[in-house]
């Protein structure tokens, strides 16, 4: 089956109707036109520097919760196991999937981790009983003893030195972007 040509999108085109077909190219032009227009031909060393000040205080941010877990008792990856666990939302099932995907974790990984936390009573296994196959994973009283202590310290934190975080977030959002050709140099 031969394939016919789409025509080239203009921003008028999207507002016609189209058939099926075309709708998904439609969308990918839609994107491609709101990118463009929005995005600077070239990052400019005020984004540069925003960036690299928004990874810094993530990094550090992280690197003083790990600090404060293991203070504690528990290896960083346990911790964020643990908070991903008492965090999820609302009607969304502990499973070891779900786990998973919160910590951005392989399956196995995130059984070895579970291992070690249920050997140690923060956490507990158990079969769903709508379907056998599902293994679900409660939050212990001891698990989350230990997860409030630290948790209390990381909102702390936060709380006292957020402001910088929220700043470094605010101007990377906030740079405008500078024509093409107008790249702004240290």
């Amino acid at each position: 089956m031969a394939k016919t040509a789409v025509p080239p999108v203009e921003m008028t085109d999207l507002l016609v109707v189209t058939p099926v077909n075309h709708c998904k190219r439609r969308v990918e032009a839609y994107i491609a036109l709101r990118y463009n227009r929005f995005m600077a031909k070239e990052i400019t060393s005020a984004e540069y520097q925003a960036l690299a000040e928004l990874r810094y205080r993530i990094r550090k941010f992280v690197r003083e919760g790990d600090a404060v877990a293991r203070a504690a008792g528990l290896e960083p990856q346990q911790y964020t196991l643990l908070l991903a666990l008492r965090g999820l939302p609302a009607g969304v099932e502990a499973t070891i999937r779900t786990l998973a995907d919160r910590l951005a974790l392989r399956h196995h990984s995130a059984v070895e981790l579970i291992d070690r936390l249920e050997t140690h009573g923060y956490v507990r296994r158990s079969r769903s009983r709508d379907d056998r196959r599902r293994v679900l994973v409660t939050l212990l009283p001891r698990g989350e003893k230990l997860l409030e202590q630290v948790a209390r310290d990381r909102i702390g934190e936060l709380r006292a030195s957020g402001a910088a975080l929220a700043k470094a977030i605010s101007a990377l959002l906030e740079i405008s972007p500078s024509p093409a050709g107008n790249k702004q140099t240290r």
